[in-house]
């Protein structure tokens, strides 16, 4: 899965961070977490822990997308076969299909061709009645793979207002707040439009706290934030956005334009949603990887968030702690967290949160070769760059003051390069968030 492994792994705790960032990886992967959610049984077809008579139905539909979304409709049909009769899915990483239509999108922000697919899969979710189960596949990615443009906002308007949101710093769920009151689809809108169909999400999270109203902008969970908030969320972090988004806002805010689907919103009568993987499968794969090497380990947490840098300063704190009195565990030791941080740009430089967190570490480190840091975004694609993170240790910094002007750039994607420290993936197939993997020795 990484590339140029080899050369990386030249000892054993860079190795071993390796093989916990694999394992974790693979654990997520939809051929994996499928197989275990879906089921059939007879005449029962089981998705988590709710049962499906397909008599009672006379069509199953996929529906939905997000980075790992072709390969949930894979596993799907290696499960279902001919019983599923069409469908749709938005990816940024498409395989071969033989019952789904798998259509392209682009991803981190949104493009023409995503928008072209998600009117192609609006279309199909229009055509659904009540004799039709839905399968509707959300995983992480999904907000900017299924642009569904509201009406008055254009294409470049949620591109602009996307570049903005994601370089200010907000959270996720700012973020959300804002593309789900400039969607068709988002905040529950998909949910509507497949009413009164059946439908079962199968939910891979990519979010802290795993809210399905948060996970691809929730297409198919009810959304209890409101254009105020949306408006809000713009005036916090100062983003310039275009004037019809403004517009759609303060028209949404006056109450002129009908709200998101709120949780009491009959088209949730027959919806259910599943979460069949998060953040803390990849956790626990790794932890498995570390103890079965005869490694103590210690999962800190499933949901850190906050700026990268100042992440990565805490957690080579907690290393050197156990490293100088044995707590809050004994060397030697993994330490794993997962969760998604964030950086507030400020430079014109490439890189990623997952790609500062190794930087700010790397400079970090007393240590010298004792404590090895890895921090992958699992999706394999860290920022808009190529790379998915990073792998330093003690030896990684030969000048501080040339990676401190990177970070202060936000230039750091060709530091790393330049110290052979970047972790290449190409895409995952799935998406679960970050994964960061501290080796003490």
């Amino acid at each position: 899965m990484i590339e140029d492994r080899d050369r990386l792994a030249s000892s054993e705790a860079r190795e071993l961070a390796l093989d916990c960032l694999e394992t974790g990886i693979e654990a997520g992967h939809p051929r994996t977490v499928v197989r275990e959610a879906v089921a059939l049984e007879g005449d029962a077809l089981r998705v988590g822990d709710a049962a499906y008579d397909r008599r009672e139905y006379e069509e199953i539909v996929v529906l939905g997308g997000g980075n790992a979304g072709a390969h949930v409709a894979v596993a799907l049909e290696e499960i279902l076969g001919d019983r599923i009769d069409r469908g749709v899915v938005v990816t940024d990483d498409p395989v071969e299909t033989d019952r789904v239509t798998v259509r392209e999108g682009d991803h981190p922000v949104p493009s023409e061709r995503g928008v072209d697919a998600t009117r192609e899969l609006l279309e199909t979710a229009d055509a659904v009645d009540e004799d039709t189960l839905v399968l509707a596949a959300i995983t992480g990615g999904g907000s900017a793979l299924m642009p569904a443009p509201a009406g008055g906002v254009s294409l470049a308007d949620l591109q602009s207002t996307t570049d903005g949101l994601l370089a200010s710093g907000a959270d996720i769920h700012e973020i959300n707040a804002v593309r789900k009151h400039l969607s068709a689809l988002k905040g529950g809108q998909l949910a509507r439009r497949l009413a009164p169909g059946t439908v079962a999400s199968l939910v891979l999270s990519d979010v802290v706290g795993n809210d399905p109203s948060v996970i691809a902008s929730g297409p198919v969970a009810p959304d209890e934030s409101t254009f105020e908030d949306a408006l809000a969320v713009l005036e916090r972090y100062r983003i310039d956005a275009p004037d019809a988004v403004v517009d759609r806002l303060e028209r949404g805010t006056a109450g002129e334009i009908a709200e998101t689907p709120s949780p009491d919103d009959p088209a949730f009568d027959t919806v259910s949603n599943h979460v069949v993987a998060d953040g803390m499968t990849v956790l626990e794969a790794a932890r498995e990887t570390a103890a079965d090497r005869g490694y103590e380990t210690l999962v800190l947490s499933s949901r850190v968030r906050g700026e990268a840098r100042e992440a990565a300063t805490t957690h080579v704190a907690v290393a050197e702690e156990a490293l100088a009195t044995g707590t809050p565990i004994s060397p030697p030791a993994v330490i794993l967290s997962g969760g998604e941080t964030t950086v507030t740009v400020r430079g014109d430089g490439a890189g990623g949160p997952n790609q500062e967190f190794a930087t700010s570490a790397a400079l970090a480190l007393e240590n010298g070769g004792r404590i090895t840091v890895a921090a992958v975004d699992t999706d394999g694609i860290d920022g808009a760059t190529d790379a998915a993170g990073a792998l330093v240790d003690g030896a990684t910094v030969a000048d501080p003051d040339d990676a401190r002007v990177a970070l202060a750039e936000n230039d750091v994607y060709p530091y790393l390069a330049s110290r052979d420290a970047l972790l290449l993936t190409g895409p995952t197939g799935t998406n679960l968030n970050d994964l960061r993997v501290l080796v003490v020795r």
